[in-house]
């Protein structure tokens, strides 16, 4: 017969045992059972917790139990300890259920919450700061007065520049919630800044540079096929050297969109405008880029294709026909224009004369 001691000792063991049991079954419930909003939850629904640099990890357990991601800090503790890692600052969002292991999985690789914002070759000021605005991080007028009055992020770039345009490297960004259109800017020159760097650009002197930037832009605007950007700022460099006017239409369109006056194509009262960006009233170079060049046009500004053309044009294909001479350059405008427009001849019965074209009707696009 076991004494009252071992008596005891067995229930003590018993009920020690059954707590262990207990205390663990709630762990697991709190690390493996999910909670948070439901699934699908739209992001204006979502929760977000901000860690800022610096907060330890019974901080954010305490921060994530308080927002509702977790169901207890000891948990998320306890993981700590186990898993270990270190632990990412930032905005997280939560927008479905998660146990808290996935949370932890979460911070350990630093899957915090930004927005994209992605930047196509050749989107000028007005595009950037339309895509910014189609995100909602700003207002497409709150960004628009940034670019042009940050300009200190490209001082030594281009002393003299009324806005970023042309210093903005196309990419894909990813931005906080809480990102100001300052912040974006120098995100956006910083990477042009890095680029340029690895091109050999930011090697040269600052009017050089400048003028890279700037016809970079008109060859981006011109034409799509990276293997012909070369030749078409050989063209471009070509005329410069002779005098001529550039005759490029996207200058005219610029010109057009900073007096607020573009009407999405361009009529001859657009030609005629006088804006130091229209290229067909103006020689030489426009006073600044005309939107934001990629790497292949920046390559080719800075390399041009040594030739004797001067003129281009398109062709059916979307390519770029090149000629030396106007009277050749003539013959492949009309060869575009007969396969663009094939107009068979009209019975005569059916022959009427045509009318004139008003001065107000679009003009329509020049070839080069």
């Amino acid at each position: 017969m076991r004494s009252l001691d071992e008596r005891f000792g067995l229930k003590f063991l018993s009920a020690l045992l059954l707590l262990v049991l207990v205390l663990a079954a709630i762990a697991a419930w709190a690390i493996y059972a999910p909670i948070g909003p439901a699934a699908g939850t739209p992001d204006e629904s979502a929760i977000y917790v901000d860690i800022t640099p610096g907060t330890g990890t019974q901080a954010i357990a305490r921060q994530l139990e308080a927002a509702g991601v977790i169901r207890s800090r000891f948990a998320f503790d306890l993981l700590r300890e186990l898993k270990g890692g270190r632990l990412v600052a930032g905005e997280y969002r939560f927008n479905q259920p998660a146990t808290a292991i996935e949370v932890y999985s979460r911070f350990v690789r630093g899957d915090v919450y930004s927005i994209a914002v992605s930047i196509p070759e050749g989107y000028n000021i007005f595009d950037i700061a339309q895509a910014v605005a189609a995100t909602g991080l700003a207002t497409r007028e709150q960004f628009l007065a940034a670019e042009r009055s940050q300009t200190a992020l490209i001082a030594d770039l281009a002393p003299n520049a009324s806005s970023l345009e042309g210093y903005l490297f196309p990419d894909t960004y990813r931005f906080s919630r809480h990102a100001t259109p300052e912040q974006m800017l120098s995100a956006m020159v910083k990477r042009f800044r890095q680029t340029s760097t690895q091109l050999g650009l930011l090697h040269g002197e600052q009017g050089s540079l400048s003028r890279t930037v700037i016809l970079a832009s008109l060859v981006e605007k011109e034409v799509r096929d990276d293997s012909e950007r070369p030749l078409v700022a050989g063209v471009f460099s070509n005329r410069l050297a002779q005098s001529m006017p550039l005759a490029t239409d996207p200058s005219v369109i610029y010109a057009a969109l900073l007096a607020g006056r573009y009407r999405g194509t361009i009529y001859e009262s657009d030609l005629q405008f006088d804006s130091p960006y229209n290229t067909y009233r103006h020689a030489g170079l426009p006073p600044g880029p005309i939107a934001n060049p990629g790497v292949a046009a920046l390559r080719a500004a800075m390399t041009p294709a040594r030739t004797d053309y001067l003129y281009f044009v398109a062709d059916a294909q979307g390519h770029s026909r090149f000629s030396a001479t106007l009277k050749e350059h003539a013959q492949q405008v009309e060869e575009y224009r007969r396969v663009l427009h094939p107009t068979p001849a009209p019975e005569p019965s059916k022959m009427t004369p045509a009318p004139r074209r008003k001065s107000s009707a679009p003009h329509k696009k020049r070839k080069k």
